[in-house]
């Protein structure tokens, strides 16, 4: 049975949420025209490996070593998502004088820049990180994004505990 577990459907539903984000990230960027800065690249990427990480562990659901496996994979990339999110929500909130130097856009950076020095400079962030274009009830988008990398860190470290929890007692 496909939904045999409500465990399982929350994986697919945990994979749901996060295509659903990487869609309003899209809406974002391409009908409001709001261009993405570096860290948010950053939240993009930690969310689609939420999403894969979701992916496999509802496909892997049966499978005990695998299932853990993906949920640790997932469980990390909460945490990758929870600090850069953070990180993004502090430069918004530097002091005026405090805020780095604006760079070049993201595609220029793609275009002339080493993957290595691309990668350092998109987790440190820039001026434009700094820049709050978007707020809903208050928050800004990575004050949002903080919030969603939370709960699925509280919901994959739970179901972790769980599964580990069911493995021990079976033996």
């Amino acid at each position: 049975m496909l939904f045999a577990s409500p465990l399982r459907l929350a994986y697919l539903a945990g994979f749901l949420a996060c295509a659903g984000l990487l869609a309003a990230a899209y809406y974002f960027e391409y009908v409001l025209f709001l261009d993405p800065c570096p860290l948010c690249m950053v939240q993009r990427l930690a969310t689609l490996l939420i999403g894969l990480g979701f992916l496999a562990a509802f496909i892997s659901y049966p499978h005990r070593w695998g299932l853990i496996a993906a949920l640790v994979f997932t469980f990390a990339a909460t945490l990758f998502g929870v600090w850069s999110a953070d990180h993004h929500v502090w430069i918004q909130n530097l002091p005026a004088a405090d805020v780095p130097d604006c760079g070049p856009s993201f595609e220029y950076l793609m275009a002339t820049l080493p993957l290595t020095e691309l990668l350092s400079i998109m987790l440190q962030g820039d001026g434009n990180c700094a820049e709050i274009d978007w707020q809903f009830l208050g928050l800004s988008m990575p004050e949002w994004t903080r919030i969603w990398f939370s709960g699925f860190a509280i919901a994959t470290l739970a179901a972790l505990i769980w599964h580990i929890r069911t493995i021990m007692k079976a033996k």
